[in-house]
């Protein structure tokens, strides 16, 4: 049985629990999966800044469950803290942003990316530039500011996010779309049949992603012990070798 960690890089449980519903639904035959917030860090990852504080809640999340999953996700637009975790973790961790744009390039030449705020927009500029994969985007189309509950984003923004996806299409040419960010779990099911492209989740693309990674990462990792000051007991173990 395919042990899979999904972790929400912010505090929000009502988001979490989103995400885990998303995952759930997309979790293939033979795996088991968890779901977790942050220990700490902001109820929603909106800025650069954010996405910093948001990078060591993550890592300590993974680090407080290690050895219990296979391979682990992090369901986060921006991936805080997934080159992190890929260096010091002996099993595949993917961040939902790179597994979203990969699906995409493999469902369509160029896609969209589709969110609920454009103050998202710079953090996804970043994904792409990482991801080597700018040239294939077709263009960003994003709602207006954002204060509510994170977790009720996705109704509340539900027919925005409708005719965001299809001006993509028809106005900027995406082949597919992309939903990006967490609190948008598990809305690419409900609008598919309304949107003339395929939709791509960024927590389903990984659960799935994940679920074909696990066990193809080595088993141990090269690495010196080193002490680490000021953290919670598994990041510090992590670091030390224990």
């Amino acid at each position: 049985m395919t042990r899979i960690l999904v972790v929400n890089s912010n505090t929000t449980d009502s988001v979490t629990a989103r995400i885990a519903l998303a995952a759930e639904a997309a979790l293939p035959a033979g795996c088991t999966v968890e779901t977790v917030s942050a220990p700490f860090g902001l109820p929603l990852i909106v800025t650069r800044a954010d996405w910093m504080v948001a990078g060591p809640a993550t890592v300590a999340a993974l680090a407080a469950r290690r050895g219990t999953f296979d391979a682990a996700v992090v369901a986060c637009f921006g991936d805080p803290g997934v080159d992190a975790a890929k260096e010091l973790f002996d099993v595949p961790v993917i961040g939902i942003s790179e597994a979203a744009l990969h699906a995409a390039c493999l469902l369509g030449r160029r896609f969209g990316i589709v969110s609920f705020t454009a103050a998202l927009k710079p953090m996804f500029e970043d994904c792409l530039e990482r991801a080597g994969l700018t040239a294939r985007c077709a263009g960003f189309r994003m709602g207006p500011a954002f204060s509510g509950d994170p977790g009720r984003v996705a109704e509340e923004r539900r027919e925005l996010i409708l005719e965001l996806c299809r001006a993509s299409i028809e106005q900027d040419g995406a082949e597919v779309v992309i939903l990006a960010g967490g609190p948008l779990a598990g809305l690419a099911p409900l609008l598919a049949k309304d949107v003339a492209a395929p939709l791509v989740d960024g927590t389903a693309a990984g659960v799935r992603l994940a679920a074909a990674l696990a066990g193809l990462a080595p088993a141990t990792k090269p690495g010196r012990a080193r002490q680490l000051a000021g953290y919670q007991a598994g990041l510090t173990d992590l670091y030390s070798g224990g």
